[in-house]
């Protein structure tokens, strides 16, 4: 199969049937082999009903429904898994990203040995003050932090070699850094094609304003976690050791200061009454539960295996 197309959803009934049949056109056009996979991310209207009728009009579409909204990232992850195509490309179903560009992205994927293609909403249909502007922002500082030169991180037209969506993991909310986990995973070749981005014409976002907290966040737990989740005991065992060490060596230069004046027949002082005393106290013991913080995540990343575990309600194929 050329191309799997993978399009997660949440209360976008009106717009489906447009979105299969125009991709259905364009792939019909290229002589592309191909399959749609809709994840329904447990809508509330009746967006399944839309997705059962699009698969008995073309066997092609599948789908996936959730019992409940677990997010995109799920959606995405559970779509990955299920696909078959040599090419996957992820699209949103607001109409907002164009099956149009798949032709191009199938061959910059294929021809020009890209691992991944990232669309890139040049000229963006969305309000400047809380979709435009926060969007350069959080750009600039991603590709500052992780030195990938995407101008759009976060679009939801992409391109992926098969192999690169099968080697990587995506939960939580780490939908908006796929190209960062395929770099850490070893694909480098990290390619970007200017996108038409087009008005929403059914509905609303499904995006509010706690993007904005939830971002930097996942910056930051993406930064970590592709750095550390397979060896936690590198950060936490490394950061315990040092700040117990500094706690340790600050509480023997107490005991040291306190022989000297023993040693003189000076007494009376005693070590407990000096604030620094506590202070190296604290440290050891910051330390040291930092370093358990690294042993117990060595023994969970060994041996989780239920992050990725979501009630499937129905699907459509076997």
């Amino acid at each position: 199969m050329d191309i799997s197309v993978v399009v997660p959803l949440f209360n976008e009934e009106e717009s489906l049937p447009e979105l299969a049949a125009w991709i259905k056109r364009v792939m019909d056009e290229n002589q592309f082999s191909y399959e749609i996979m809709m994840i329904d991310d447990g809508s509330r209207d009746d967006s399944w009903k839309v997705i059962q009728k699009l698969q008995q009009e073309n066997p092609l579409v599948k789908g996936i429904k959730f019992r409940r909204n677990y997010g995109k990232s799920a959606a995405l992850y559970c779509g990955f898994e299920a696909v078959q195509g040599e090419v996957v490309i992820t699209m949103d179903a607001d109409l907002q990203d164009s099956p149009d560009e798949i032709p191009e992205l199938y061959r910059m994927i294929q021809k020009d040995g890209y691992d991944l293609v990232s669309g890139w909403k040049k000229k963006r249909h969305d309000p400047v003050l809380t979709k435009n502007l926060p969007s350069k922002l959080y750009n600039w500082t991603v590709r500052r932090m992780t030195g990938i030169k995407l101008h759009d991180m976060n679009c939801g037209l992409k391109a992926y070699r098969k192999n690169v969506i099968k080697s990587i993991e995506v939960y939580g909310e780490m939908h908006r850094y796929i190209p960062v986990l395929a770099k850490w995973a070893g694909y480098k070749k990290i390619g970007e094609k200017v996108v038409v981005h087009a008005e929403r014409k059914y509905g609303v976002t499904k995006f509010g304003l706690e993007r904005f907290v939830r971002g930097p966040l996942d910056l930051l737990s993406v930064m970590f976690i592709s750095r550390f989740v397979k060896r936690p005991m590198h950060f936490f065992g490394v950061l315990g050791a040092i700040i117990f060490i500094i706690g340790f060596l600050s509480a023997g230069y107490l005991g040291v200061q306190k022989l000297i004046s023993l040693s003189r027949g000076i007494t009376g002082h005693l070590v407990t009454d000096s604030p620094y005393f506590y202070i190296a106290l604290t440290s050891m013991i910051i330390g040291a539960q930092f370093f358990m913080g690294g042993f117990l995540g060595e023994l969970v990343s060994r041996s989780s295996s239920e992050r990725n575990k979501y009630q499937i309600e129905e699907r459509t194929f076997e």
